[in-house]
């Protein structure tokens, strides 16, 4: 699939956003965007100068998610909208979150994941922002196939019925057989896999295909990375600066351990979180407090490795190895 093509599968909803832009004044307005979505960034742009009075700015920071609100630039502007993703936290005023929802048929890929599902079962409907308006007709469409669906509220954290995130599987703890993914990428899925020991299939409606994840691969790597930090003695204890994943009071519980424990310690609070910023402390091992994808997507980038805060609990004793999971972020959790 081409840049353009990709692009066009998506609504970014242009004339609800000039039609807010208009009946509020704004003399500013800001648009942030995800990897994924900044091709379509300068063309946006003009079309909305073209369209309003409004001056626009692109944020050319990364963005992560729903937590990574490009705050210095919503400091800047009357009216920021933040693409991609549904709206995690309260009290950011002139913030819109524009979910962007995927315009493809969900149908025909439904139609092989109906025959992977045996009929007669109960499955966990799963998806992102993109596809989330599309369970209704999901679950009509497979319980045409013989299969009972049951979709999870999940927590405070997420928006919509049956949504995951990259740091929250909480929409996934129902009563089910198996799961049935519907997106795109392995990260979300894997994370429901282990957190709930069922069976995930995902269907990926953008590229047509079907295939049940196996968490076995990634636990064995993750359980390779906690051996080898079993004999470390100095730790780095990483803390995000980004509004939707500073998790300090966690990060100081985990220094407290390091501490109890007789591991030498520091806490690192920074902004973006990659090799080549840690690449100066000299550590044994890094702990990670913020987006818990760190540890997992980008972890053989890392000069040491990147332990979740659950990692760093077996590392110390404090758990059980069979107590590994994906770290999440859930409500009321520090």
């Amino acid at each position: 699939m081409n840049s353009t093509s990709y692009s066009d599968s998506f609504d970014f909803d242009l004339d609800g956003i000039v039609d807010l832009i208009t009946r509020t004044g704004a003399a500013t307005a800001g648009l942030q965007f995800p990897e994924g979505f900044k091709r379509r960034a300068f063309s946006m742009a003009c079309e909305l100068e073209g369209r309003t009075s409004a001056s626009v700015v692109i944020s050319g920071n990364p963005c992560f998610g729903a937590c990574d609100v490009d705050m210095a630039l919503a400091g800047e502007v009357d009216i920021l909208f933040h693409f991609g993703h549904s709206e995690l936290l309260d009290g950011m005023d002139n913030v819109i979150f524009m979910e962007t929802p995927a315009k493809v048929d969900v149908i025909p890929v439904l139609g092989a994941a109906a025959d992977e599902l045996e009929s007669g079962t109960t499955v966990g409907l799963l998806t992102t922002v993109q596809h989330v308006h599309k369970l209704d007709e999901v679950k009509s469409f497979l319980e045409s196939r013989g299969l009972s669906c049951v979709v999870g509220e999940g927590d405070s954290r997420i928006r919509h019925p049956g949504q995951v995130l990259g740091c929250n599987f909480s929409a996934g703890d129902v009563e089910c057989d198996n799961y049935l993914y519907i997106g795109s990428g392995k990260f979300h899925p894997l994370g429901v896999a282990v957190a709930f020991g069922r069976r995930v299939l995902v269907a990926d409606p953008m590229m047509n295909t079907v295939e049940w994840l196996d968490p076995e691969r990634i636990l064995r790597i993750r359980s390779g990375i906690v051996a080898k930090c079993l004999d470390a003695q100095t730790f780095g204890i990483v803390v995000s600066t980004k509004v939707g994943q500073n998790r300090m009071e966690l990060a100081r519980r985990m220094a407290g351990l390091a501490g109890k424990y007789g591991k030498e310690h520091v806490i690192i609070m920074l902004d973006n979180i990659t090799p080549e910023a840690m690449l100066q402390f000299k550590v044994d091992a890094f702990v990670n407090t913020a987006c818990p994808r760190i540890a997992i997507d980008d972890a053989s980038r890392f000069n040491a490795p990147v332990l979740t805060p659950v990692e760093f609990e077996i590392v110390l004793g404090e758990r059980d190895w069979d107590e590994l999971v994906f770290d999440e972020i859930r409500e009321g959790a520090k």
